[in-house]
């Protein structure tokens, strides 16, 4: 009884090329620097959303932070997640 190949080529095709794919961008992507300022500005932040509209400026800022600490069923250690994030927003009329 012979080996039906086309399902196991046709997969071999598709995975291979997402394969290739993702690797063709990883090589792409230039690696993000990391500002030591930033990095400490972010770790400064109290936890929660703010928004700002400076009234000198044309622009809103936005600052936000969560922290929590998660217990996942599969794993033995809880898993801490920290997100932070400033974000401006500017539009000028030209």
């Amino acid at each position: 009884m012979p080996l039906p190949l086309v399902p196991v080529a046709g997969a071999a095709l598709k995975y291979g090329g997402v394969a290739l794919a993702a690797w063709m961008v990883a090589r792409s992507v230039a690696p993000a620097r990391i500002d030591q300022r930033a990095e400490d500005a972010l770790d400064d932040m109290p936890e929660g959303l703010a928004l700002r509209r400076p009234r000198d400026r044309e622009q809103g800022n936005a600052t936000g932070r969560l922290v929590r600490r998660v217990k996942l069923p599969w794993m033995d250690r809880p898993v801490d997640i920290d997100v932070a994030f400033y974000a401006r927003f500017r539009a000028r009329k030209t």
